[in-house]
């Protein structure tokens, strides 16, 4: 009789051990445990520590209460001013009621990857590049409402979602490149102009002041001198002043001779056309008495009274 006590003590005894072993369950600290019983769910929820359920009865199923993080494969997508970009993200999300992420959807974490993949071609489109480049902090909130708006009926509390990367054409690349440098191009133009204006301005005030005390000129070469020097060079420049350049020029050129300018003479009138005082004045032609050749003859005489002639006409 007392073995068999004993035998069905050790019996039952076996039946306690494999009944706990059956029964008993381990939550973790960062789990929540969702009992369902033939079926249908448990109003409670199992906290942290161990527990116990009914053998084939009970099914305890473990939620996990930690941040995921989840990263969101590159979506392509054309911004509101044309341009095909490709953007990666990431979706930091934790579970704030275990309950309705088993019960409401199947898997909360494939639901939550596949609204932010569309979220994000839809912020996509919505935004221009400037705003991926520069603006991100505007668009993660954005993000993050669009993603945390559906996803709180799943018990899913989104926590933060972030722009990790965003991948342009070359073309673009090179197009912003060139446009970044020329930016810097003009602003390193327009700082050396203002360095020019003030270093003009200060040297004006130097030259001012080396005007008043010509002696601070000599100064000044002899302190360039020294500097040129200190550097152990074996040859030395030696600046001339200005002012002593121009003076061995001036030294140099010829003294002008002055010229006579010519008296001008008044022009006489056609009446009177004086004769220049150079030229000497030709005398008049005397006047010459007409020699005997020149005389004129005597009227022939009648024939027969002038012996003469007649001798005349013989000879």
């Amino acid at each position: 009789m007392v073995e068999e006590l004993v035998a069905a003590g050790a019996v039952l005894a076996s039946a306690g051990v494999v009944y706990m072993m059956t029964a008993a369950r381990v939550v973790k600290q960062y789990e929540r445990g969702v009992v369902f019983r033939l079926g249908k769910l448990r109003p409670e929820v199992r906290g942290p520590g161990f527990t116990m359920i009914v053998p084939f009865v009970d099914k305890l199923r473990k939620v996990n209460m930690q941040i995921v993080t989840m990263p969101v494969p590159g979506q392509e997508g054309i911004t509101r001013d044309n341009v095909t970009v490709r953007v990666d993200a990431v979706v930091y999300f934790k579970v704030i009621g275990p309950a309705e992420a088993v019960v409401r959807v199947e898997d909360y974490r494939f639901a939550v990857a596949q609204m932010a993949q569309t979220s994000l071609r839809s912020i996509i489109g919505k935004s221009e590049l400037d705003d991926l480049l520069s603006n991100r902090e505007k668009l993660n909130q954005g993000l993050e409402l669009m993603i945390d708006s559906p996803a709180v009926e799943w018990g899913v509390s989104i926590d933060r979602v972030e722009i990790k990367d965003v991948s342009l054409p070359e073309t673009m690349k090179r197009s912003m490149a060139r446009q970044a440098e020329a930016d810097r191009e003009r602003r390193a133009r327009v700082i050396n102009a203002d360095a020019e204006l003030q270093a003009s301005k200060k040297l004006a005030e130097a030259a001012q002041q080396m005007a008043d005390t010509p002696a601070a000129l000599q100064l000044r070469l002899l302190q360039t001198v020294v500097a040129v020097a200190a550097e152990k060079n074996s040859t030395l420049v030696l600046p001339f002043p200005v002012e002593l350049l121009r003076f061995l020029e001036k030294a140099q050129q010829p003294v002008p001779v002055p010229v006579p300018q010519p008296i001008p003479v008044q022009q006489p009138t056609p009446l009177q056309q004086p004769v220049p005082p150079s030229a000497p004045v030709p005398p008049s032609p005397p006047e010459v008495e007409p020699s005997a050749q020149e005389q004129p003859l005597p009227a022939a005489a009648p024939l027969g009274t002038d012996p003469e002639g007649a001798d005349s006409r013989q000879e």
